[in-house]
């Protein structure tokens, strides 16, 4: 297998063919960053995506007002849907049976929240308790809010780590009150989301608490839903389109009209967005796949024309007694030596650049942390090398016919 003088000669031979063994091995190693990379930017969007959900149970419903955008039932077109307390009960009586949890969601952006010294802006949500199972929040401290807090419109504030950081740092926040709107709010839990930062940065109340410092208003916002586990997707599938006809129907808004309400679920969203990375990985994996049979044609080409530069020495190496055997397995080492150092350099420099981009590219292009499992790239590298050895037979069997006179006279 080892055999000194033959590498010797391999190394002499690259050293004298400088540029061509140079060529070859661009031709590989871009071949696997090409898929390395591809690869690797496919994960990124998908870690976007598994992000996105990461924040949101996913047997839940979003029920979002919207404005019309056709005339019906004697009413104009444009009109701003609003839902209220009355909405949010004829929804839990009529779906009992799929409903798990229930809350409304009233977003107050940019409140000035203070505790002595220290203040900053915040969003406040009006929500109810089950807010915290579709939010999937993590109480580090006291208790969320309660059905009795709801009922008494109680003026107390769940609120988000990085709030509890900003206003009371090391001090416990638990039964301390703070300052909102010319109110003081007695803080009764703080939590933590996985959601990111920004989720950290919210200030939960009662819903109803909310609305009474609205000018005693009812309206609720959006919709969040629920639903029970056990009727799987097609049930939430049929469950949507149940909800989405009965609040058309309530809200006088046309059964066409696809702005006057907006109904998402998680479940869906995510399936949607698996099929899509999943569709799109395919389509990652037969482009790198392409880089790849690229760089074997490619080698392939060269070790062609290393033979047929080589013909006169190959021809006076059977003269005096090589074997076809021995002549195969030359060309072959020499094919596979180039393909395997720089395969794995390739390789080795599309991992560091995945490495290097991180979240980069988040904010512009939704790709998150771009990887490549190492075992998907070592795979795809030792295929490169076994189909680069095979290239390479195709070019050193042809050698081994050569016969010593027609390659000493080869001009």
């Amino acid at each position: 297998m080892f055999n000194k003088d033959r590498w010797i000669e391999i190394f002499e031979t690259i050293s004298k063919n400088k540029l061509r063994t140079a060529l070859a091995g661009f031709t590989v190693a871009l071949g696997i960053i090409i898929f390395v990379v591809l690869y690797g930017l496919g994960n990124g969007l998908e870690n976007t995506f598994q992000k996105f959900f990461k924040d949101d149970q996913l047997n839940t419903i979003w029920i979002n007002p919207g404005r019309t955008s056709k005339p019906y039932a004697g009413f104009e077109s444009n009109r701003r849907i609003e839902f209220d307390n009355d909405d949010l009960a004829e929804i839990s009586e009529k779906f009992s049976f799929f409903i798990d949890g229930i809350t409304p969601r009233i977003t107050l952006t940019g409140r000035n929240i203070s505790y002595k010294l220290n203040s900053n802006n915040f969003s406040v949500r009006g929500v109810g308790p089950s807010h915290k199972t579709n939010e999937m929040t993590i109480m580090m401290q006291g208790r969320y809010i309660n059905d009795a807090d709801i009922l008494n419109k109680e003026r107390y504030v769940v609120i988000g780590r990085l709030v509890k950081d900003d206003l009371f740092g090391n001090e416990d926040a638990i039964g301390k009150f703070i300052n909102g709107g010319g109110r003081t709010w007695k803080v009764i839990g703080v939590y933590q989301d996985d959601g990111g930062d920004n989720e950290e940065r919210i200030i939960y109340a009662p819903y109803t608490t909310v609305q009474s410092i609205q000018r005693g208003t009812d309206n609720v916002g959006s919709i969040i839903i629920t639903y029970r586990p056990e009727i799987g997707f097609d049930g939430a599938v049929e469950f949507e389109k149940q909800l989405k006809s009965f609040v058309k129907n309530r809200k006088k808004i046309d059964p066409s009209d696809p702005r006057g309400v907006f109904i998402r679920s998680a479940s869906s969203d995510l399936k949607e967005n698996q099929d899509f990375t999943s569709a799109l990985k395919i389509i990652i994996s037969f482009v790198g796949f392409g880089t790849l049979l690229a760089g074997v044609i490619g080698i392939s080409n060269i070790m062609v024309y290393v033979v047929r530069e080589r013909t006169k020495e190959l021809g006076i190496r059977k003269a005096i007694g090589a074997t076809p055997k021995s002549i195969v397995w030359m060309v072959l080492q020499e094919s596979i030596f180039i393909t395997t150092i720089s395969g794995y350099l390739g390789m080795f420099a599309g991992i560091l650049f995945l490495s290097s981009l991180g979240n980069k590219l988040e904010e512009d292009f939704y790709i998150t942390d771009p990887y490549v499992d190492f075992n998907t790239a070592l795979f795809a590298t030792i295929m490169l090398i076994i189909f680069g050895g095979i290239a390479g037979f195709i070019p050193a069997r042809r050698a081994a016919k050569i016969k010593p006179i027609e390659a000493l006279n080869d001009k």
